[in-house]
C-alpha cells in the first residue's frame, strides 16, 4: 500500500470503563481519568495529544458511573455565562470543547479486559485504521506521542505500538517486543511477550499505552477466547496479526508516567509543575524544603 492509498488515523478510541480501585477513595464518585494532574484531567492530556496528531473523531468506551468524563468534554452553559459576566476569559475552557458529532460514547457493559473494550467500539471504528489511548499512562513529549506515530504511519502503514527502553532488571513488569530489523526510532516487531522474566526477555523494549492497529483487528478479537485474568487480551490479538501486516514499534522520545499508581501521579504531578513557568521556581523551593 502506498502512502497516498493508506487510509489516515482520523479515530481513536479511549478505554475507560476501568473502576479506579487503586485510588479509592477518591474515586468512588468520580471517574480515575478526572482525576488532575495539576488542573488538567487525565483524560484530557490524552485528548489533547489526539487532537495534535490530526484526530478528531473520540470514542470513549465507557461504564457505569463515567458520565462526568463526557461531562467535561460539553459545554457548561451556566459556567460560561457567569464567566463572561465577570469579565473572565473563556481560553481555559477551549480544550475541554469538542465538536458536535466528534465524541462517541459506547458502553463496556461486562469488565472482560483490553481486548473486549476496544472490540465494544467496533460499529464506530469501521473499516478504517483507528488509534488507542490508555489514558493511565501519561506521554510528555515534543510532538506527542501519538504525533511521533502518526509520522511513522505515514511512513510505513500497518500496525504500530509506542516502545521505551528500560533498565533489564525492570522488563518482567510489562509486556516486550521480539524486535527485528531497526531504524532509527522504528523497530519491526516479530513477537510480543507479556511479563517475561528477567534472563528470557527478547529485548528491553517495553509496550506503553498507545497503539494504531489496522481495523482487521476487530475480527481477531470477535473470535478470540479468553486469555491471562480470565479476559480477552489486547496483546494476543495483536500477536496473531504479526506476520499477516506490517508491524512496527516507535521508541518514543518523551517521558512516560504511569499514573495508574499513586507514586506514578504524583511524580507526573511534580514532573509536569516544574516545567511550567507559571510554578516551577515556588515548586523546586517547596521540593527542597520538604526534602531538608
Amino acid at each position: 500500500m502506498t502512502s497516498s492509498s493508506r487510509k489516515p488515523i482520523r479515530k481513536a478510541v479511549f478505554p475507560v470503563a476501568g473502576m479506579g480501585t487503586r485510588f479509592l477513595p477518591a474515586t468512588k464518585a468520580i471517574p480515575k481519568e478526572m482525576l488532575p494532574v495539576i488542573d488538567r484531567p487525565l483524560i484530557q492530556y490524552a485528548v489533547d495529544e489526539a487532537r495534535e496528531a490530526g484526530i478528531d473523531q473520540l470514542i470513549f468506551v465507557t461504564g457505569r458511573g463515567k458520565t462526568a468524563i463526557v461531562e467535561h468534554f460539553d459545554h457548561a452553559f451556566e459556567l460560561e455565562a457567569t464567566m463572561a459576566e465577570r469579565d473572565k476569559s473563556l481560553a481555559i475552557l477551549e480544550p475541554t470543547r469538542i465538536q458536535p458529532g466528534n465524541l462517541v460514547t459506547v458502553r463496556q457493559q461486562v469488565p472482560l479486559g483490553l481486548g473486549h473494550a476496544i472490540w465494544c467500539a467496533r460499529a464506530i471504528v469501521g473499516d478504517e485504521p483507528f488509534a488507542i489511548f490508555l489514558p493511565d499512562e501519561l506521554m510528555i513529549g515534543q510532538p506527542g506521542c501519538m504525533k511521533q506515530m502518526v509520522e511513522a504511519y505515514n511512513a510505513v502503514g500497518g500496525n504500530l505500538i509506542s516502545v521505551l527502553e528500560v533498565p533489564e532488571e525492570d522488563v518482567s513488569s510489562y509486556g516486550v517486543i521480539e524486535p527485528g530489523a531497526r531504524s532509527g526510532a522504528l523497530t519491526e516487531v516479530r513477537g510480543l511477550v507479556e511479563k517475561p522474566k528477567r534472563g528470557e526477555a527478547p529485548s528491553n523494549l517495553i509496550i506503553s499505552g498507545r497503539y494504531i492497529l489496522q481495523p482487521e483487528v476487530m475480527r481477531v478479537l470477535e473470535a478470540q477466547e479468553k486469555g491471562a485474568g480470565g479476559e480477552i487480551q489486547l496483546t494476543d490479538a495483536m500477536a496473531k496479526m504479526i506476520g499477516t501486516q506490517p508491524f512496527h514499534a516507535v521508541t518514543f522520545a518523551g517521558k512516560r508516567y504511569d499514573c495508574g499508581s499513586k507514586t506514578g501521579f504524583v511524580e507526573a504531578t511534580l514532573a509536569i509543575a516544574l516545567e511550567r513557568e507559571d510554578m516551577r521556581d515556588d515548586v523546586r523551593a517547596m521540593a527542597l524544603r520538604l526534602l531538608g
